[in-house]
């Protein structure tokens, strides 16, 4: 783990502290998620479920992300078998690639990637494999030769985000089946990291991996509570995969943290059968904030791409006279009160992402009209540009 470091969500949020900077770097929203799932786990609290769960999850949850998985997707899995519940998607994804991929292995990964994706794959001694995803026509996507080029022999594993963060894109029909032909071809495993499947934005439509023919008994897909229901700080995710690989994973978490709280697994459960329009709600006032602060990015001199999906809008700071979002990113907050994060650290290839700041748009109305009439009130240079 040398190399890694602080995380850069841990370096931007104490730099917001410190100057009172508004914090559009990190992203978890600024409200809660609906009113009786959050009573579900006070009442589950009081009523005295404080002590270890099964390690697998509890039933009412697994039964209940099996339930979600048929009824939006068509996709049927064994809850006793083919559902694990883990501390949030990071230690679903976590747990996958440890359990799944090992020294003499490659991972391919799509850059920019969360930062966690990294870390894991150098902690299970594989071998990181990225191709690039580049703005065209107005979205971030992938050259189907490049991904084809990075398979080899000792490829395990593809580690696929859509809706992806941190650019936004949505991945079509059509870039989902040229990584399944490839996972076909080669019998390889695809990860799937699924945490945004509701926040998708216009016409955009997520489509799991695993319902392409052929792959769903060759996916692990990783998806939570916390995104979908604003609770971020819940930690409560699961994994769906053939019981065989369900078995791998539960083999690695079990060591890792044992077991996931179970309060927040009943309310998980109760929100993902009832909350359904709740998070429809959700879905459309998230769109209108990314409206809302692309307007304001987009006045005060950046070139913004419109994301298809997720929490996050990248922004191009060359129209400002700037090449290192780095830079930018660390003196944002002393020169406008704003938190972004420089997009580079999520890149194999620092360079290739070095003109990019990520903001978040998961934030009050009035805390993004504030954020952008700062951005407005300093000289960041050039004038506005839009990618639409």
């Amino acid at each position: 783990m040398r190399g890694f470091g602080t995380t850069i969500f841990a370096e931007m949020t104490a730099l917001a502290a410190e100057t009172g900077a508004i914090n559009l770097g990190q992203g978890f929203p600024d409200t809660s998620g609906p009113a009786a799932m959050l009573d579900t786990a006070v009442e589950a609290i009081r009523s005295g479920v404080n002590q270890y769960p099964p390690g697998p999850g509890v039933p009412e949850l697994r039964a209940a992300v099996a339930a979600q998985r048929l009824r939006r997707h068509g996709l049927t899995y064994d809850p006793a078998a083919e559902v694990f519940v883990t501390v949030g998607a990071t230690e679903g994804i976590a747990a996958s690639v440890l359990a799944l991929a090992g020294p003499g292995d490659e991972v391919i990964v799509f850059e920019p990637y969360y930062d966690s994706y990294a870390a894991t794959i150098a902690l299970s001694g594989a071998v990181r494999r990225p191709v690039t995803l580049r703005p065209e026509q107005g979205r971030f996507t992938f050259d189907p030769d490049e991904l084809r080029a990075a398979v080899n022999p000792r490829t395990r594993l593809i580690l696929v985000n859509s809706p992806h963060n941190p650019t936004g894109t949505v991945f079509t029909r059509a870039e989902l089946e040229a990584i399944a032909a490839l996972c076909r071809e080669h019998d390889l495993i695809a990860v799937t990291d699924e945490v945004y499947e509701y926040l998708t934005f216009d016409d955009a439509a997520h489509i799991p991996l695993a319902t392409l023919d052929g792959m769903r008994e060759r996916t692990v897909t990783v998806s939570s509570a916390g995104k979908t229901f604003s609770v971020t700080g819940w930690k409560t995710g699961w994994v769906t995969a053939p019981a065989a690989h369900i078995r791998a994973v539960q083999t690695v978490k079990q060591f890792l943290t044992f077991a996931v709280s179970a309060p927040y697994q009943l309310a998980a459960a109760y929100a993902l059968e009832h909350e359904g329009a709740w998070v429809e709600e959700l879905r459309k006032s998230l769109q209108a904030k990314r409206d809302r602060l692309i307007v304001g990015l987009e006045a005060a001199g950046f070139t913004t791409y419109r994301p298809q999906g997720t929490y996050f809008v990248q922004a191009d700071i060359r129209p400002l006279g700037l090449a290192d979002g780095m830079d930018l990113a660390r003196a944002l907050p002393g020169k406008a009160g704003v938190v972004a994060v420089p997009s580079q650290v999520f890149y194999d290839h620092p360079q290739a992402g070095a003109h990019f700041v990520r903001f978040a748009f998961c934030k009050k109305d009035e805390v993004i009209d504030e954020a952008v009439e700062r951005l407005a009130a300093v000289s960041l240079g050039g004038g506005p540009q839009t990618v639409v």
